[in-house]
C-alpha cells in the first residue's frame, strides 16, 4: 500500500494546523516549513477546505484554521477522503482485463487487506499524531523557539 503524494501532505496540513492550534497559519508558511511545492499546496488545501477539515478565511488577517477538533478527524476517514484510487491492482477496477479474475483468490485477499488497513487507521485520530509529541512538533516545525529541534 502507497498513500499519494496528495494524502501525505492532507496530512502534514492538518498536523501543522492542529500544532498551531488557534493561530492562523497560510499556504507559503505551510509550504516554507515542510519545503514542498506551494502549487501543490493550493490543491491540497482546497480539498481539505472543501471536504470540512479546515477554514480558509480570506483577507488580511485570514489564514487557515482546522474547522473540526484534532479528535474528531479519524485517520482512515482523511485516507478515504484524499485517496484517488485504492484499486490496489488492476482486478478492483471497473476497465479490469486480466483475464484470470474468475479464478483468482488476489483481489479478495488484497480486499480483505485494504479493509484492515484502514480500519487501524480508524482507530486512529489526528489528535494522535500530535500527543506527547507537539513539543517536539513545535520545534522540529519551528513555531517556537522554546523546543530545540533535536
Amino acid at each position: 500500500m502507497h498513500l499519494t503524494r496528495f494524502t501525505d501532505y492532507s496530512l502534514r496540513v492538518l498536523i501543522y494546523l492542529a500544532v498551531k492550534g488557534e493561530q492562523r497559519s497560510t499556504i507559503t508558511e505551510i509550504a516554507e516549513r515542510f519545503e514542498i511545492s506551494r502549487n501543490h499546496l493550493m490543491k491540497v488545501v482546497q480539498d481539505l477546505n472543501h471536504r470540512g477539515y479546515i477554514t480558509s478565511i480570506r483577507g488580511k488577517n485570514g489564514g487557515l484554521l482546522l474547522k473540526r477538533a484534532p479528535e474528531t478527524i479519524p485517520l482512515g476517514e482523511l485516507v478515504r477522503d484524499t485517496e484517488r484510487d485504492l484499486a490496489l491492482v488492476e482486478c478492483f477496477s471497473d476497465d479490469n482485463e486480466c483475464i484470470i479474475t474468475p479464478a483468482c483468490r488476489l483481489k479478495p485477499i488484497l480486499a480483505e487487506a485494504l479493509a484492515a488497513f484502514l480500519a487501524v487507521l480508524d482507530h486512529y485520530t489526528l489528535a494522535d499524531l500530535l500527543g506527547p509529541q507537539r513539543p517536539r512538533l513545535i520545534g522540529l516545525l519551528q513555531l517556537d523557539d522554546t523546543y530545540p529541534e533535536a
